[in-house]
């Protein structure tokens, strides 16, 4: 399967050890849109506020791209901040965008309670709890 990890830059720490085991199961894995430039958002901020709304909008447009031409995504989603299993915004719209488009959607451990939960489980995801043998 062709699978695009989204998720918060607080976790891209994570991601190597999870791409690594994806790949080694014969999937091919695609990076979140900033993963490669960790400091983009920053740099467009230090731009300005219309830098960084146009930052923003450009990759909303290429996650929508990029989910488009998946499988798949698989979402980590570890403790932030004193929230358990965080979901940020920008990962949210990447998990409508894979549902509006009939892609399989991972998360990697349980749907975050807030405000979010039930917009969440209405996408259908599959749990993992941590068991990427669970991605198929």
């Amino acid at each position: 399967m062709k699978i695009l990890i989204i998720c918060s830059k607080a976790f891209y720490k994570d991601i190597a050890e999870v791409k690594e085991k994806l790949e080694e199961m014969g999937h091919e894995i695609e990076l979140p849109n900033s993963y490669y430039h960790q400091d983009a958002e920053k740099e467009a901020w230090e731009l300005g506020e219309k830098a960084h709304s146009e930052f923003k909008a450009r990759m909303f447009r290429m996650s929508e791209e990029r989910i488009a031409q998946m499988d798949a995504v698989l979402t980590l989603n570890f403790d932030k901040n004193g929230k358990k299993n965080y979901i940020g915004g920008a990962t949210f719209i990447e998990l409508y965008e894979a549902f509006m488009k009939n892609k399989k959607i991972y998360l990697y451990n349980d749907i975050p309670e807030g405000m979010l939960f039930d917009e969440i489980a209405g996408f259908s995801p599959v749990v993992i709890k941590g068991n990427l043998d669970l991605v198929k």
